[in-house]
């Protein structure tokens, strides 16, 4: 219990004891807590605490906020070791979710949403770190296509389950919370206490890390935070006001999308080792333009509801392509700072992300597609930032700007 042992050493364990064999088990946990949350919580603030977009924007600024002060995982780690912050961070997820439906005010699921959140982002940023550590460079593209495969299939999980029960057993949103919530907590705790610590050959840097050579990837995390928003807030919820989708119908379209994404992720990261990270985000971004052009012409031009579905699953699809900002970041990282700049970059991507909610919830109630057509245009901003990736990422070859102005340290 608490045992240390290098990752080289580790490759002798058992293989569901093994480093990489923790990172799935992890993948599969988180889902269970955040993504029921995530099923419930526009039907939920709307029937229990009878939210319009102002509030739902309001909501959503807070939950950021965590992710804005993410950089503090670098000094917590001083004193708390990354893998034991993140299984931590995991249970406090679980917890907080578990207790969502006992507070139905605005207050009460600022605080609780403000806690869970504090969970999410802290294991996500400290997630991301481990992942680029413990997976090699050769194999990263392709495993952390299967990690997203290993959560959507998660995640489909928690769906099935709320859309053929909720009704049939007359289920509550303080039941699912509740189950979903101390679900992932057990799985945090028993990942805590089955698997050695497992220390990499290069100690990582436990100071804050900003270099200039990475400002195309800091600059990518930002507008990745910007339109991510428009996304995980308005999509859904346009879902809901606009087209009256009860809980059960709006899990089924969520099915719809993990279904996919269980098939696709592996292949995404395939793509992105073929074709390399340029021609992956140039994708990703090309298509968001054209995606959030698309919502918006559902208020402009009156498009119904099954356009609204399909765009959201294609948006859904995308979103997975993401994985190829991380597989570059690693391509142009020195080895030891891996930990730091992931939490600087969970910081610069929440930048956006705690600023927008707010005014976008209030342009919302006055023109829901001009969110889009703003969402659009972040997009579009993240596809010129694209085309500056070079097709062969590496330290001193970070942006294809390097050829004119040399190598920026």
């Amino acid at each position: 219990m608490l045992s240390k042992i290098s990752t080289d050493d580790a490759q002798h364990l058992p293989l569901w004891r093994r480093p990489v064999s923790l990172l799935f088990v992890m993948a599969f946990g988180m889902p269970i807590a955040f993504y029921a949350w995530y099923a419930l919580l526009n039907n939920f603030v709307i029937e229990a605490a009878d939210f319009d977009g102002r509030d739902i924007g309001l909501l959503h600024a807070v939950r950021e906020i965590p992710g804005f002060l993410a950089v503090g995982v670098i000094f917590i780690i001083l004193f708390v070791r990354e893998q034991v912050l993140g299984m931590v961070s995991l249970a406090l997820l679980g917890v907080a979710t578990a207790f969502t439906a006992w507070f139905p005010s605005l207050g009460g699921l600022l605080t609780l949403t403000f806690l869970s959140s504090v969970g999410f982002h802290y294991y996500e940023t400290v997630n991301q770190s481990l992942q680029l550590q413990w997976i090699s460079k050769e194999r990263a593209p392709q495993t952390l296509g299967w990690l997203l495969a290993t959560g959507s299939a998660s995640t489909l999980i928690v769906f099935v389950l709320i859309v053929l029960m909720w009704d049939t057993l007359n289920l509550t949103y303080n039941i699912v919370f509740m189950t979903a919530g101390f679900t992932t907590a057990a799985i945090a705790l028993f990942c805590l206490f089955a698997y050695p610590q497992f220390e990499t050959g290069t100690p990582q840097s436990k100071k804050m890390v900003l270099k200039k050579r990475y400002w195309l990837y800091y600059a990518l995390q930002f507008m990745s935070g910007a339109r991510r928003q428009i996304f995980m807030i308005f999509a859904g919820f346009m879902m809901v006001e606009k087209f009256g989708f009860e809980v059960h119908e709006l899990t089924g379209l969520y099915l719809i999308n993990l279904v996919i994404n269980i098939i696709a992720a592996p292949l995404l990261g395939k793509a992105v080792s073929r074709f390399g990270e340029r021609a992956t985000l140039i994708f990703e971004y090309a298509g968001l333009v054209i995606v959030f052009l698309a919502y918006g012409g559902v208020y402009w031009f009156g498009w119904g509801v099954f356009v609204a579905a399909f765009l959201y699953v294609v948006d859904h699809i995308l979103f997975g392509l993401a994985l190829a900002l991380k597989t570059y970041f690693q391509k142009i990282a020195d080895t030891e700072d891996i930990a730091p700049t992931a939490a600087v970059a969970f910081t610069i991507n929440h930048i956006a992300a705690v600023a927008l909610p707010v005014p976008l919830g209030l342009l919302w109630v006055f023109s829901p597609g001009a969110v889009f057509f703003l969402a659009a245009g972040m997009a579009l901003i993240s596809l010129s930032l694209a085309l500056l990736v070079p097709r062969h990422p590496e330290k001193g070859n970070e942006t294809r700007l390097n050829r004119y102005f040399g190598i920026l340290e």
